[in-house]
């Protein structure tokens, strides 16, 4: 009996063979009958002709059937696969047609739910399963908008569609990706849910954040403490001229230490959502205008120019956070200013986009520019350009990650264009419709 079933075994698949060559067989007797009636009521050469012809269709269908068997027989192993892929998954995937009924339902989301395959099995899920606690977490998974916590991730209306679903009781946090089935011919079937686990991960980045918020709070008391005392020293004027460029040198470190908690801290308040926006109606021109004023004199120190190209026809007030947004425009004229070259010039313009409910801002220099590979990068947290790293040692890499996501917060978009020795312009936009603001901060991973 062992030997047996290790024969078995070791050829899973051989019997889709004998299934796929079954037309031939059934084919063998009709071509034999055939060719005994005409050997009877025939004459020797039409025989001999229809015995060709009859070969000929013999060794077709089994060809033919022999093909057909080894389709099925990759098939099947192609299904085996699949499945096996599928049932190994450690998200949970849900499949359900269009009337809601559950046609998958696999392990994984039988561990996720607590609840058994054969227990919601062509059942319907209906929003009003909430109120049964052994299905409350599966109706709130298939019907998102009744979860406690939920954060759209992806396009409203476009597929896959993904959301983060937060619980409290137990905690547990979600991402569910839903993908609609398609029938082959353009319909849906129906729609399949992947739901990953993302509780260790999300409480991994708010450890993180929580170390980086009190880790910066208590280094930024005695850094300012230090700030204090470096310019209360610079004011001595009993100084040597060596001691003041050695106490102006500690100040300047002081004062960019104190800058990078700073960052530290925003990009923590961000990430958690809880940066704290409060927009008013803004004039845009006047807000540019008093940007432009306070950076005037680090231009001038750079002898660099400062232009404001104004719009020729008037732009409408918007709604912007005032204070978060000239961190955006404090930070793009300091880098347009730190790297660009002597006598060099830095233009904003402010104009309405066409056919759009946007106003696009762009800060233009002229200089080193960003290399294509590290363009892609810029906007990512502590990413420097190599020539930027040679050119100006001093920087976090911090700054263009904050301005972006101050500038999604504002309902815009930022980007940047660039060429090596020849400058950059960054390019933000503002809508001019106050609903196209996001309503609520997202939490960033």
């Amino acid at each position: 009996m062992e030997s047996s079933n290790r024969e078995t075994s070791s050829n899973p698949v051989s019997i889709v063979p004998k299934r796929g060559l079954r037309i031939f067989w059934f084919s063998l007797p009709l071509l034999l009958g055939a060719f005994l009636i005409g050997l009877v009521y025939l004459e020797p050469l039409f025989v001999f002709i229809q015995g060709a012809f009859l070969a000929l269709v013999a060794f077709a269908v089994f060809f033919a059937a022999k093909e057909t068997a080894r389709l099925g027989q990759a098939g099947t192993v192609e299904h085996n696969e699949l499945r096996g892929i599928i049932y190994g998954l450690d998200d949970a995937l849900v499949a359900y047609d269009q009337d809601f009924k559950v046609l998958f339902f696999n392990p994984a989301a039988e561990r996720l739910f607590h609840l058994k395959a054969d227990t919601v099995l062509e059942d319907k899920l209906q929003a009003r399963d909430v109120e049964r606690p052994e299905r409350k977490l599966l109706a709130q998974v298939i019907f998102p908008s009744l979860a406690p916590g939920m954060v759209t991730r992806s396009q409203v209306g476009a597929y896959p569609q993904i959301v983060d679903l937060s619980f409290t009781d137990p905690a547990l946090e979600l991402r569910v990706v839903t993908a609609p089935v398609d029938d082959g011919k353009g319909g849906i079937l129906g729609f399949m849910k992947i739901i990953r686990n993302r509780t260790r991960e999300v409480l991994l980045v708010k450890s993180k954040n929580e170390f980086l918020t009190v880790a910066s709070h208590q280094l930024r008391g005695p850094l300012t403490n230090i700030n204090w005392a470096l310019q209360t020293l610079l004011g001595d004027k009993a100084m040597s001229e060596g001691s003041v460029e050695i106490v102006k040198n500690a100040a300047t470190a002081s004062q960019a230490l104190l800058g990078i908690i700073e960052d530290l801290l925003n990009i923590t308040r961000i990430e958690e959502g809880h940066f704290g926006y409060s927009f008013k109606q803004t004039d845009l021109i006047e807000f540019v205008e008093k940007i432009l004023g306070e950076a005037s004199p680090q231009a001038r120190r750079a002898t660099v120019k400062l232009y404001f190209d104004r719009p020729k026809e008037p732009l409408p007030k918007l709604m912007l956070d005032s204070q978060k947004l000239s961190l955006v425009f404090n930070n793009l004229l300091d880098n347009a200013i730190r790297y660009n070259v002597p006598n060099g010039e830095i233009i904003v313009k402010a104009e309405r986009m066409k056919d759009q409910p946007f106003v696009v801002v762009s800060v233009k220099d002229t200089g080193i520019g960003v290399p294509p590979e590290g363009i892609g990068k810029i906007f990512t947290k502590f990413f420097r350009a190599d020539n930027a790293l040679k050119f100006q040692t001093e920087g976090s890499g911090l700054g263009l990650y904050i301005a972006k996501n101050i500038v999604q917060a504002h309902g815009g978009q930022m980007w940047a264009e660039s060429e090596v020795n020849r400058g950059s312009t960054f390019f933000l936009t503002l809508p001019t419709d106050p609903t196209l603001i996001p309503p609520h901060e997202v939490v960033i991973e």
